[in-house]
C-alpha cells in the first residue's frame, strides 16, 4: 500500500498578531507624549506678519547681569526688587512697546539671574531682547 504523507510548506503568514502590538504601541506613545511637558521658557519670536520700525538704540532701556548677580539698569547697579519697580514703571509708561535688551556673558553670568530678568519681564509684559557676547 502505497500512502503519501503531504510535506508541502505554508508559506502563510499571519498578521493579526502584529497589527495588534502596533495598535498598542501607538496608543501607549500618544497617551506618553501628551503627558510630557516641556519645561522650558516660552520665547516670542520674531514674525513677519507685521511690519514694525525699529526701535532706536537710545530708547531702549538696558539691563546687565553682572558676574556676581549684581543687576545694572543703563549702567547705573540696582537691586532686584529696584529692577521690578524699574521695569513696572516702564511697562505703566510705554504699554505694549516696551522694550529691554538684556546683556548677558555667558562665561561671567549665572542663568538663574538671567531667568530672573526674564520673569519680570514676563509678568509686567515687557519685550525682552537677548543680547549675548561673544
Amino acid at each position: 500500500m502505497g500512502l503519501k504523507k503531504k510535506s508541502k510548506v505554508s508559506a502563510e503568514f499571519n498578521m493579526s498578531s502584529l497589527t495588534d502590538i502596533i495598535f498598542l504601541l501607538l496608543i501607549f506613545f500618544m497617551l506618553t507624549s501628551s503627558l510630557i511637558n516641556p519645561n522650558a521658557i516660552n520665547l516670542k519670536l520674531p514674525s513677519s506678519s507685521k511690519v514694525r520700525t525699529p526701535a532706536s538704540q537710545s530708547k531702549l532701556t538696558k539691563v546687565r547681569v553682572g558676574s556676581t548677580g549684581n543687576f545694572y539698569v543703563n549702567g547705573g547697579k540696582v537691586s532686584k526688587s529696584k529692577l521690578d519697580s524699574t521695569l513696572r514703571d516702564l511697562a505703566r509708561k510705554k504699554g505694549k512697546s516696551a522694550t529691554v535688551v538684556l546683556e548677558w556673558s555667558k562665561n561671567k553670568t549665572g542663568v538663574e539671574h538671567m531667568v530672573t530678568v526674564m520673569d519680570l519681564a514676563l509678568k509686567y509684559h515687557v519685550n525682552t531682547i537677548l543680547a549675548a557676547e561673544k
